[in-house]
C-alpha cells in the first residue's frame, strides 16, 4: 500500500511538473429554469457525478415550485437555489454562466455578468431584438468576455461535415441555393410544460413564434456557410394556422435571404407532422442534404445519382455545448463560429428584418 501511495503520488506530481494535471470542472452557473433545454445540463451536471467536466454551483430561479420540482427530477439540492441572478452571482462565483430563461431576459443575463467577467452561454437566439444584440454585443467585447448562443445543430456533425465539402474542399462549386427546414408539430403538441409555453408563445417575451423559435437555426447556418456576409434583403411570411392554439403569435415562417449570387429560404414551422432539422445545400455542380445529425445525401459533378454518407461526433466541434464550454473557456479548443457573437448579431438582424418584412408585406433591404 505505501509502495502504491508513493507510486501515485509521484505520477501526480510527474503531471503537475510537465503541465498536464487534470484541470478542475468549469464552475457554471444557470439563470432561469423555464427553457426545456435546460434538462441537458442538469442532467450532465446530476446524473453523471465526477465525470463532467462542469459543476452547477447555483441556479437564479424566482419560481420555487419550478425549482423544487426539478429538484426532485435530477436529484440536486435546494441550497443551488437564488432568488436572484445577482445574488447567485455574488455568493457562488462562477466562471461562466448558462442562461435558461426567457429570450427577452438574456439583455439582462449580460448586464449582471458583463462587469463580473462572467463569460455568458445562451440558448438560442441570441436576443428578441437587433438592438438588444448590439448592446449585448458591445458590453461582452467592453468586458472582455464569451457571449455564446446555443443552437442544436451546431453538434450535428453532418453539418459540418456539409460544410467541409462546400467551403474547405469546393466540392459542389459555388453556392447558389441553401435550404433550411426546421420545427415539429408545435410546442403545446409535442408536450412542452407550461413554463416553457406561456413565454415561448408570447411575442414580447420570445420575439415572435415559429418565426424566432426556428426562423433562428436557419438563419445561423446561412450566415455560417456565407462567411458572415450579411444578407441585401429579407422577405419574410408568417401564418397563423391554429389561432385557436398560438393567438399572439405565428406558428408558420418563410423567410427569403438573397445575396449577390446566392439565395437562403429558411421554412420554419409549428406545423410540420415530424420533429426536423435538415439542410439543402446547392452548389453550380453538385449539392449536399444533412437527414439529422449524422446522415446526409451527396451528388457531386459527373455522378449519376446521389449517394448516401455518414458524419460522426467527431466532425462536430464537441459532443454537447457545456463540454465544448468548458474546454473553449480552458482554452483547450478553438471558438466555434456557428456559436459566435459575430454571426448571432447578423442572425438578430436577419430575424428583425423577417418580423418587419413578415408584417409590412415589404422586403427589407439591410
Amino acid at each position: 500500500m505505501i509502495r502504491l501511495t508513493a507510486y501515485v503520488t509521484l505520477f501526480l506530481l510527474a503531471q503537475f511538473t510537465y503541465g498536464q494535471m487534470p484541470k478542475k470542472p468549469l464552475r457554471v452557473g444557470i439563470v432561469g429554469l423555464v427553457h426545456s433545454h435546460v434538462h441537458g445540463i442538469l442532467n450532465k451536471a446530476f446524473k453523471q457525478p465526477g465525470q463532467t467536466d462542469i459543476e452547477i454551483v447555483g441556479i437564479a430561479e424566482p419560481n420555487r415550485e419550478l425549482a423544487e420540482r426539478f429538484a426532485k427530477q435530477h436529484g440536486y439540492s435546494m441550497s443551488l437555489i437564488f432568488s436572484t441572478i445577482d445574488e447567485m452571482l455574488d455568493k457562488t462565483k462562477p466562471e461562466a454562466v448558462t442562461d435558461f430563461g426567457r429570450i427577452v431576459d438574456h439583455k439582462k443575463t449580460v448586464e449582471a455578468c458583463a462587469p463580473r467577467g462572467i463569460h455568458v452561454m445562451v440558448e438560442k437566439p441570441l436576443a428578441t431584438s437587433f438592438a438588444d444584440a448590439k448592446q449585448m454585443a458591445a458590453l461582452a467585447k467592453k468586458h472582455n468576455i464569451q457571449l455564446l448562443t446555443n443552437y442544436e445543430t451546431t453538434w450535428y456533425g453532418s453539418n459540418h461535415k456539409a460544410y467541409a465539402l462546400v467551403n474547405t474542399e469546393k466540392s459542389v462549386g459555388d453556392l447558389r441555393k441553401i435550404v433550411v427546414h426546421d420545427g415539429h408539430q408545435g410546442p403545446k403538441e409535442i408536450g412542452v410544460n407550461k413554463e416553457f409555453l406561456d413565454w415561448l408563445t408570447d411575442p414580447v417575451t420570445n420575439g415572435a413564434g415559429a418565426l424566432f423559435d426556428f426562423g433562428c437555426y436557419g438563419a445561423n447556418l446561412s450566415t455560417w456557410l456565407m462567411h458572415n456576409q450579411r444578407p441585401l434583403s429579407v422577405l419574410a411570411v408568417t401564418q397563423q394556422i391554429k389561432p385557436d392554439i398560438y393567438p399572439k403569435v405565428d406558428d408558420e415562417g418563410t423567410i427569403i435571404l438573397t445575396y449577390p449570387k446566392t439565395q437562403t429560404i429558411i421554412q420554419a414551422s409549428w406545423n410540420w407532422p415530424f420533429a426536423r432539422k435538415d439542410m439543402e445545400v446547392y452548389g453550380q455542380t453538385g449539392y449536399v442534404f444533412t437527414v439529422d445529425g449524422t446522415r446526409m445525401r451527396i451528388r457531386l459533378k459527373d455522378e449519376k445519382s446521389e449517394h448516401a454518407a455518414e458524419a460522426t461526433l467527431a466532425d462536430s466541434p464537441a459532443t454537447d455545448p457545456f463540454s465544448y464550454l468548458a474546454r473553449l473557456l480552458h482554452g483547450e479548443t478553438k471558438p466555434d463560429e456557428l456559436t459566435s457573437l459575430e454571426n448571432n448579431v447578423i442572425v438578430m438582424e436577419i430575424l428583425d428584418a423577417a418580423r418587419q418584412s413578415a408584417k409590412t408585406g415589404k422586403a427589407v433591404k439591410l
